[in-house]
């Protein structure tokens, strides 16, 4: 097989003020940087004309996988109605330590959730779903079983 590892996520944001509020004050995820893109590379990357984005990568500890947040400054899109079952991504997984006081703290600053967290029928994890401020879905896990 060719591939490696996973790289990151990337996530099309539509303000990088909230969603920085979101994963990095929220969450907990750190910048690893924070810069505007533009240019050749990108336009051809992108098969679009005088794109220039905003973004962020974002990290957990120990760990390689990035968040990618993209906030488009030339082609900016409406917010569309999405929910798990969307064509395209449906959404991402984080391990979380303690999911219970995760989604209380998280419920206590406005997040919207799904349901609270549930043991998987499996008894491997303790998993529930919230959403971004742009609706989209992330899912929070704690392994709770390494059996």
């Amino acid at each position: 097989m060719m591939i490696k590892e996973v790289r990151h996520v990337g996530i099309v944001v539509s303000d990088m003020e909230k969603s920085l509020k979101f994963y990095r004050d929220l969450l907990g995820l750190k910048v690893k940087s924070l810069v505007d893109e533009e240019g050749e590379f990108l336009n051809n990357m992108l098969a679009h004309e005088n794109v220039k984005n905003k973004v962020a990568k974002l990290y957990a500890k120990n760990d390689n996988a990035l968040v990618e947040l993209v906030e488009s400054i030339s082609h900016p899109r409406n917010k569309t109605d999405r929910d798990f079952f969307t064509i395209g991504a449906s959404h991402f997984a984080l391990t979380v330590d303690n999911i219970d006081e995760t989604y209380d703290y998280l419920i206590k600053n406005g997040v919207k959730f799904t349901a609270p967290p549930q043991q998987t029928p499996d008894r491997f994890a303790k998993v529930t779903f919230c959403e971004d401020p742009d609706g989209t879905p992330i899912e929070l896990v704690e392994v709770i079983n390494t059996d």
